[in-house]
């Protein structure tokens, strides 16, 4: 299968969104880099490394059978000339579902190869609970933040 050219990382963030939607692991797989540099972690998940390990990953994904849209909020953006930083809040529906999802918070790592803008690096967490005032009033110290 011939790869995509995308012109740039925000044409290739496009393209590993609509393959999300439709469970097109070729489409997706289409986006990454050929590279076993490349990893994923998906929420709540372990850091999955590599181009197969990658592939399986989002394999298991789409054959849950859940359709889900998703809607893009509060994008960050770093760019250079080789290398993209994409931060966003993605807001996850499933169909069928009649609670929404919280939110996750993604940040999604583009490189400029010699066949355009792909993905090296996915990185999904949930959005922590915002803290409540009685929560904080009963906080003794504030928690230590190690990196």
């Amino acid at each position: 299968m011939k790869k995509a050219l995308f012109a740039s990382p925000q044409d290739a963030e496009s393209a590993f969104y609509e393959a999300l939607t439709k469970a097109d692991l070729d489409a997706m797989m289409a986006v990454w880099a050929d590279d076993d540099d490349i990893y994923c972690v998906h929420p709540n998940g372990a850091r999955i490394a590599g181009v197969e390990s990658v592939r399986d990953s989002w394999r298991q994904i789409f054959s849950s059978g859940q359709t889900l849209r998703f809607h893009l909020r509060d994008s960050q953006v770093v760019q250079g000339m080789m290398l993209a930083v994409h931060s966003v809040y993605e807001h996850i529906t499933v169909a069928g579902e009649t609670r929404p999802r919280g939110p996750v918070i993604a940040t999604n790592v583009y490189l400029r190869t010699e066949r355009g803008w792909r993905m090296v690096a996915h990185h999904a967490s949930p959005v922590p609970a915002p803290a409540t005032a009685e929560a904080e009033s009963r906080r003794a110290a504030p928690p230590k933040t190690l990196h």
